[in-house]
């Protein structure tokens, strides 16, 4: 970092936790007191920092107790959305992850990106209301979506279960709904990401920080996975990291699958295959979510199915495990209960080699249906307070 360490660099420093004292910045970057003071002052200006409540640390050289900083979560909220193909969540969450307003309704993707992306605007407004906070406040919004995304531009590329999504401008439209309905700013930051991929952010950072390699599995209506590596979302190299819903499987050549090929294991296995097979032994299910209430209720033909798509997901599992090598494994999603689980485990432990399970925690979601909004809203502030962009936000705000 060095001497050239802006204002930008030294809230990372503080947010980290890695230095909270302006002595301990001082060691860190090798500024001068009185630089650091400057750089400090436009922080504070800002409302981005303060000083701790918890009372000064003292020296063990003695001399004055220095004054602990910290990040000021209260100067602005995110706004986050989770959609799925039905139905769809919004909240309001603060700097660190707390929600504090949060609605779920039904939303249905098929609608096209223009009536959703409009209800999703309306729902923020009156979020925000409840939440008692204005729209000034919001200084980025996060959406997470069930489909493959290219993060550059915010745009789903080709995505098999949200037709008439394709190359739609997400970002821009989500921006106007919400200046529409909440009356405000024009142009606050919006950004995308695959719900598998946040999902797995968001149950990283918060139950599982210092796991270096973590994956998630989700299992609703299509399957896909997230995996996060050294702290960051793994993406690959336009977005299509972790699409393993689209693997071919053994034993399923006469399944279609939504994307026009046949065989792919989300049509064998995923939450919209159990309900097919579901229905086509007369039991009434459509989506994922009706699977999950049929499993909690104890049905013994979701309960068998379910566990045989756990079969066929874990001998997927498998592979992917060998490769990644993962210390946890979460299985997350409307499927994630003990029946899929138990036959993730079978296969899983029987087909991976010994030495690639041996570290290997399977698990479930520890934030259950929040997750994607935790990990979105994460996703906008990790982005809007890089040093980077910190720097450019403090000039925009003229500190």
């Amino acid at each position: 970092m060095g001497s050239h360490a802006g204002a930008g660099d030294l809230l990372e420093l503080v947010r980290s936790g890695r230095a909270t004292t302006r002595g301990a910045l001082q060691q860190a970057t090798g500024l001068s007191r009185a630089t650091v003071g400057q750089r400090l002052d436009r922080l504070f200006r800002a409302g981005w920092l303060r000083e701790g409540a918890g009372g000064p640390v003292g020296s063990p050289l003695g001399g004055r107790p220095s004054i602990t900083l910290e990040f000021d979560d209260e100067h602005a909220v995110v706004l986050a959305a989770d959609l799925d193909t039905r139905h769809a969540r919004a909240a309001v969450l603060s700097l660190t992850g707390e929600i504090q307003a949060e609605h779920t309704g039904t939303l249905v993707v098929e609608d096209g990106p223009d009536a959703v992306l409009d209800g999703l605007g309306r729902w923020f407004a009156e979020l925000l209301e409840k939440a008692g906070r204005s729209a000034d406040a919001v200084c980025g919004i996060g959406l997470a979506v069930p489909g493959p995304v290219d993060l550059d531009t915010g745009r789903v590329v080709q995505p098999p279960i949200m037709p008439g999504w394709d190359g739609y401008d997400i970002r821009g439209r989500l921006a106007r709904a919400f200046a529409d309905h909440a009356a405000a700013p024009p142009g606050v930051p919006v950004l995308v990401d695959n719900d598998a991929n946040l999902m797995a952010y968001g149950e990283q950072r918060t139950g599982y920080p210092d796991c270096s390699a973590f994956a998630l599995v989700k299992v609703s209506t299509g399957i896909g996975a997230g995996v996060v590596v050294g702290g960051s979302i793994y993406r690959g190299v336009d977005g299509g990291a972790g699409d393993i819903g689209h693997i071919r499987v053994p034993g399923g050549a006469d399944a279609q699958c939504k994307c026009g090929s046949y065989g792919c294991l989300a049509a064998v296995a995923s939450g919209g295959a159990v309900a097919r097979r579901l229905s086509e032994a007369g039991v009434p299910a459509a989506s994922g979510s009706d699977v999950r209430d049929l499993l909690v209720a104890g049905h013994p033909g979701a309960t068998a199915l379910a566990r045989e798509a756990g079969r066929c997901v874990g001998d997927v599992l498998a592979t992917v495990v060998t490769l990644l090598n993962p210390g946890v494994l979460m299985i997350a999603g409307d499927l994630a209960g003990t029946p899929f689980l138990t036959g993730v485990r079978e296969l899983l432990y029987q087909r991976a080699l010994p030495r690639s399970t041996a570290h290997l925690d399977v698990v479930t979601s520890r934030l259950g249906e929040r997750a994607g909004l935790v990990g979105a809203g994460a996703l906008v502030v990790e982005h809007l307070y890089a040093p980077e962009r910190a720097e450019q936000r403090l000039a925009a705000l003229g500190v």
